[in-house]
């Protein structure tokens, strides 16, 4: 076999995984790589502003697409910019592999204050990520990448990060790429399976709760299965949302530790958990109702909120065609169903009450003018926890993102990565605080034309706290009135079509065209402008994340 480089290695072991897509910035301690992914002409480079972003933005087209996410970034600065963008993407179960810069291997530990030197950036990375890697010789490259690609791949996805050293990637090796690692789907024991139709069997008050491993399992079509044989209603988590369209009649949310869904629910006799932790908002339970069927690929969440009667640790999609080829139960109660659809509706009803009728409008008109699978993105802003996290339909898996880990800002990034994955018009709401955090961001949708149209709700600052504080702390705010700048004038000085709304039938205007414009466009919307939201900021002040 002829000689490669380092960075061709990497390149060949990529294009292996099936990655067509790398977000990265170049530098001095990663130009080989990115160099071999030019000449191979098989992966698109897509070059961020911020190390961070280029995380965020492998994260969204990871959870979008369903396939590995890659960020390519420097060493030592660059690196430790990535550690969010990973946190993010373990907190939301994201198939993300970063790779970074190293100084040169000779170099490395000896403290000699090499250029972005960085002697402890392998444990930092492993805060953040579930496995790690840094190869000491050319040869070890490819086989480094296959194995952290692996892991992240297998079970339950979790990010993955390798620092590779300069001088490997510009060395070179005759030693073959190899193939990837196989990612075989963990089945369920025939004995498990029994148990948990037994369990379901005996049962005629169901329910469902589907989690994120439903969507990144592949899972949907088996989850509407089962709930149509049981007629079972079924709930979802945040990551859930999308593994069953929110128009179907079975589809309850994500109203699961609602105080009226529990009163409902309290004498359900089995409650199937799916591709969930059953954590977050959906674990306000002091118990769960009846007997818990428990099915997550990951061991260590078994037990983590409620001992369950029937355990299976394996796939969520092997899983539930285990469920389907064995059960034989009768059809669930449909006074039941109808009683928790009823409470469904009233909740509801309640919050566009609660958000108003321009936001209602807001909401209805981005729906009807989206296709069913096209991305819907949020940031941590106001409209979001009010209607866009929870209440917004999701009807495809996939559609749907936002920060899982609370952060503020990862919105515009996100959706960059989405809209890559998609290559459909990807829809991003965001607060005019949050939304500067990656402001830069605007400059890779406009390099790169991507379909996204960027809500920004501006008021001022931080919205959210301001609401707390102002209600917590005498009517006092602190660091949360910002200097706000013109985003549409923002937006038109990075090349990217922008204009300013205020009302309900501006922005309706304005978002027609952005839906039919080409390449990115921002509208942004005077939040005060609109009909005031009532009485959601003191329910999300100690909301846990998703």
């Amino acid at each position: 076999m002829p000689e490669i480089t380092g960075g061709q290695a990497v390149h060949d072991a990529l294009v292996k995984l099936g990655v067509t897509h790398v977000f990265g910035i170049p530098s001095v301690h990663n130009l080989p790589t990115f160099d071999a992914i030019l000449n191979g002409g098989k992966i698109t480079p897509i070059i961020t502003r911020h190390e961070q972003a280029a995380v965020h933005a492998a994260d969204g087209y990871a959870r979008a697409s369903g396939k590995l996410g890659v960020a390519l970034c420097s060493t030592g600065p660059g690196t430790t910019n990535t550690v969010t963008g990973i946190y993010e993407a373990a907190f939301a179960s994201s198939r993300v592999l970063v790779l970074t810069g190293q100084t040169e291997s000779t170099d490395y530990g000896k403290g000699r204050a090499a250029g972005h030197e960085a002697e402890k950036q392998l444990p930092m990375l492993q805060t953040v990520a579930r496995s790690v890697g840094s190869p000491k010789y050319t040869k070890d490259l490819a086989p480094t990448v296959f194995r952290v690609a692996a892991d992240i791949m297998n079970g339950r996805p979790q990010p993955g990060a390798i620092e590779m050293p300069i001088d490997i990637q510009y060395g070179t090796t005759s030693v073959p790429v190899g193939e990837p690692w196989p990612v075989e789907p963990v089945a369920p024991t025939l004995a498990n399976i029994n148990q948990a139709v037994a369990v379901i069997g005996a049962a005629k008050r169901r329910v469902i709760v589907a989690g994120g491993g439903v969507v990144s399992g592949g899972a949907s079509a088996e989850l509407l299965e089962l709930a149509e044989k049981l007629r079972a209603p079924v709930f979802v988590s945040g990551n859930g949302r999308g593994a069953i369209a929110d128009d179907h009649e079975l589809a309850m949310g994500t109203i699961f530790n609602r105080r009226p869904t529990r009163e409902a629910i309290a004498d359900a006799d089995v409650v199937i958990a799916v591709g969930t932790r059953l954590r977050g908002p959906i674990a306000a339970w002091d118990h769960l109702p009846g007997k818990l069927v428990h099915i997550d690929v990951d061991p260590q969440v078994h037990g983590l909120v409620a001992v369950p009667d029937v355990s299976i640790v394996a796939d969520a999609k092997a899983s539930l065609r285990g469920l389907i080829d064995a059960m034989n139960a009768e059809p669930g109660d449909n006074q039941f169903v109808a009683a928790l659809r009823g409470v469904y509706d009233q909740q509801k009803a309640e919050t566009r009450e609660r958000i108003g009728p321009d936001m209602s409008s807001i909401m209805d008109h981005l729906r009807s003018s989206m296709d069913r699978d096209a991305v819907f993105v949020r940031d941590m802003t106001m409209p979001a926890y009010a209607w866009g996290n929870e209440w917004f339909p999701i009807l495809a898996p996939h559609t749907t993102m936002n920060p899982n880990s609370g952060a503020i800002g990862p919105g515009l990034p996100l959706a960059n990565g989405a809209a890559v994955a998609s290559g459909k018009k990807t829809v991003a709401i965001h607060g005019d605080g949050g939304v500067m955090v990656h402001i830069g961001e605007l400059s890779t949708a406009a390099q790169y034309q991507l379909p996204l149209v960027l809500v920004i709700f501006t008021d001022g600052g931080y919205g959210v706290l301001r609401g707390i504080q102002s209600g917590r702390f005498e009517g006092r705010n602190v660091g949360v009135n910002l200097a706000t700048p013109n985003f549409a004038t923002v937006a038109r000085g990075m090349g990217v079509a922008g204009e300013q709304v205020k009302g309900i039938d501006e922005f309706k205007a304005a978002f027609d065209r952005a839906m039919a414009a080409e390449g990115p466009y921002v509208i942004d919307v005077d939040l005060r402008s609109l009909t005031p939201m009532q009485g959601f900021g003191k329910r999300i002040e100690f909301e846990q994340p998703a």
